[in-house]
C-alpha cells in the first residue's frame, strides 16, 4: 500500500540529463578557455622573444643580394 500514499520514488531521470548535459558544456566551456589562454601565452611569448632577439636580420636591407657584406660601391654616402 506505499503505492497509494506517495511512497514511490519520483522520476528525475529528467532532471538527472539535463544536469549531465550542463556538466558537459561546462567542462567545453572549461577547455576551450584554457585552450585560448595557452594559445593567447604562446603568442605573447613569440612576440616578446622576436622584440627582445630580433637579430640583426632585422636592419639589412632585402635590396642586396649579401646584405652582410655590407656596401662595396665607394659613392654611396652612408650616415656614418
Amino acid at each position: 500500500m506505499g503505492g497509494a500514499f506517495g511512497g514511490g520514488k519520483p522520476d528525475t531521470s529528467a532532471a538527472e540529463e539535463s544536469l549531465r548535459l550542463q556538466r558537459e558544456e561546462t567542462k567545453r566551456a572549461r577547455e576551450a578557455a584554457e585552450a585560448e589562454k595557452r594559445d593567447y601565452a604562446e603568442k605573447m611569448t613569440a612576440s616578446k622573444r622576436a622584440r627582445l632577439k630580433g637579430g640583426k636580420r632585422m636592419l639589412l636591407s632585402e635590396s642586396r643580394l649579401t646584405p652582410e657584406a655590407g656596401l662595396e660601391d665607394e659613392n654611396i654616402q652612408t650616415l656614418g
